[in-house]
């Protein structure tokens, strides 16, 4: 059964700092309220490290390499949630944060130099920062993600072409 909160707990606050990876959705906001908004809703994996920046917020590095729809939606004012599961075997778990984004540029980033250096082995330079205003969070059990380990992060090297036009 999911559990819900209006900030972040330190449950929460822990997965979230030991995830590997973590999923962003984002839509247009005119879409969702009907009108003619571009594109569906966008999910997208993320490696890399979330900054909590407090109880209600949490921030991200946007790399190139998954489009820019993540940007797009919020830059409208659509609705932002992440995902992070635990991949551990002996702790299941899976919290889902829902807010509105807000992008901020590097250069214009107070934290930028934080959140690069947590994560120290993101290939390339990132495009933009991620803020996610948190409105709730909602934890659950997590029962049906499966375990896995982390092997590494990809650098443009290794990026596939199989699927690319």
């Amino acid at each position: 059964m999911a559990n819900w909160y209006t900030v972040v707990t330190k449950e929460q606050a822990d997965l979230l700092d030991s995830a590997f990876v973590f999923f962003v959705a984002s839509a247009d906001p005119n879409l969702l309220s009907g009108g003619n908004g571009e594109g569906p809703v966008n999910v997208s994996p993320r490696g890399g490290k979330l900054l909590l920046l407090s109880p209600n917020r949490i921030a991200f590095l946007d790399y190139h390499g998954s489009g820019n729809e993540t940007q797009r939606h919020v830059a409208a004012g659509g609705p932002m949630t992440l995902m992070v599961c635990s991949f551990d075997e002996t702790d299941a778990a899976i919290v889902r944060l829902y807010g509105n984004g807000k992008v901020i540029a590097m250069s214009e980033c107070e934290y930028a130099d934080r959140l690069q250096s947590l994560n120290p082995e993101q290939k390339g330079a990132p495009r933009q920062v991620i803020e996610l205003a948190i409105e709730r969070t909602m934890t659950s059990c997590g029962y049906g993600v499966p375990v896995m380990s982390f092997v590494q992060n990809r650098d443009a090297s290794q990026r596939g072409r199989r699927f690319k036009e």
